[in-house]
């Protein structure tokens, strides 16, 4: 009887194991078939034939590395501010006013429902608005100043927008996984500060929900083109598509690099915080 049991469990495994195999493989054409194709239109050409320069002219392209430092720094600052603003709205929705979490959940996932075409067109009616509004008082000079077009800070605000669902639902699934209440309670009740909690309490124990929550904002930032093409300005995605007119290979292979860049990422950072939870 017993060994009837363990060959059938043998058979479940490999059915379980053809399944993943079935599902994995088409999943991985989806996915390999259009790169391949795109990486095979960056280093051959019909009348030059096999050919790197593309990828050779990117350090020397007009614009690549502005536009790439200000999409990073843009990334960077969109982080931060969202972070800085969700996560500790969440802790203090979770700890001294559960009933607010459904009201904070359709706030945080209203962006999915607004097209980007709109929510643009609404920031640019309201620069245009608050310039006339603003003029004869101080404000004017920092609506002015987040409308630099060295750094952007209005494209961090409206980045922040279109990120929140994204990380709300990163964070949300990670602060389900754990009791803060009794963390929070127990910490306190030993005489930890509120700033020695959310630091060293609760931050290392959403380690994995942050990263992902960073990422999915530094996958957003990077690609965004919308908002930043009608306000104006020129940040990495705007670039690539300023160049293809007359570049095509050379933008294409940016793109490539920018994907392949962000996947080595996310796979730094799962394998890091994947040793971390066997330890």
């Amino acid at each position: 009887m017993a060994a009837v049991t363990g060959l059938e469990k043998v058979r479940a495994v490999q059915r379980g194991g053809r399944w993943r195999w079935a599902v994995f493989l088409p999943a991985a054409l989806y996915f390999l078939v259009p790169l391949g194709a795109s990486l095979w239109y960056t280093v051959y050409n019909a009348n030059t034939g096999f050919s790197l320069a593309p990828y050779a002219e990117l350090l020397t392209a007009e614009g690549f590395a502005q536009s790439l430092l200000l999409s990073l720094s843009l990334a960077v600052a969109t982080i931060v501010l969202v972070l800085l603003l969700t996560l500790p709205a969440m802790l203090a929705v979770r700890l001294a006013a559960p009933r607010l979490r459904p009201v904070m959940e359709v706030l945080c996932t209203l962006p999915l429902v607004v097209p980007p075409i709109t929510f643009v067109v609404g920031i640019g009616k309201s620069l245009a608005v608050g310039g006339e509004v603003l003029a004869p008082t101080p404000f004017w000079a920092t609506l002015i100043a987040i409308q630099n077009p060295g750094f952007p800070m209005v494209l961090v605000l409206a980045y922040v927008v279109l990120v929140l669902p994204f990380v709300y639902r990163s964070l949300d699934a990670g602060l389900r996984t754990m009791d803060v209440r009794t963390l929070v309670e127990a910490a306190r009740n030993l005489g930890a500060s509120w700033p020695y909690v959310m630091f060293r309490v609760i931050i290392p124990n959403l380690r994995s929900a942050i990263a992902s929550a960073s990422f999915l904002t530094l996958a957003l930032v990077l690609g965004e083109f919308t908002v930043a093409r009608l306000l104006g300005y020129q940040p990495f995605a705007v670039w690539i598509v300023t160049i293809s007119g007359s570049r095509g290979q050379l933008s294409v292979a940016v793109s490539i690099l920018s994907l392949l860049l962000i996947w080595l990422l996310l796979l730094v950072v799962s394998s890091v915080f994947g040793k971390e939870k066997k330890q």
